[in-house]
C-alpha cells in the first residue's frame, strides 16, 4: 500500500490556515486597521496599536511608508519614538 493513501484527507479550510502563518485578528473589518496593526507590528509597538490605526485612518500613506521604511532600515531599539519623529518631521517640512 503507498503512504499517501494511509494519511487522512484535509479540508481546503484545513490546508489554507496551515499555511497561512500571519495571524488573523477577527476584528479587524477596514483595510486602514489592517494597515495600522501591521505598522504597529512590525515596529514592536503593539501597545499602541490603536495610535497606529488612527494615523492609517487619517494620515495621507505615502507619509506613512516614508516613515516605515526609514525606521526599518535604521538599527534603534525604539522604533516607535523614531517613527512618530520622523512623521512629524515629513508633516512639518509638507507645511512649508
Amino acid at each position: 500500500m503507498e503512504y499517501w493513501t494511509k494519511l487522512p484527507m484535509k479540508s481546503l479550510k484545513q490546508l489554507i490556515e496551515e499555511k497561512n502563518p500571519v495571524e488573523r485578528n477577527k476584528f479587524v473589518t477596514r483595510e486602514y486597521q489592517d494597515y495600522g496593526y501591521r505598522l504597529a507590528a512590525e515596529l514592536a509597538d503593539l501597545p499602541h496599536k490603536a495610535l497606529y490605526i488612527k494615523l492609517a485612518k487619517e494620515t495621507d500613506r505615502a507619509i506613512l511608508e516614508q516613515c516605515r521604511r526609514y525606521v526599518l532600515d535604521a538599527n534603534v531599539e525604539r522604533k516607535g519614538a523614531l517613527f512618530m519623529w520622523k512623521m512629524k518631521e515629513l508633516r512639518s517640512a509638507g507645511k512649508k
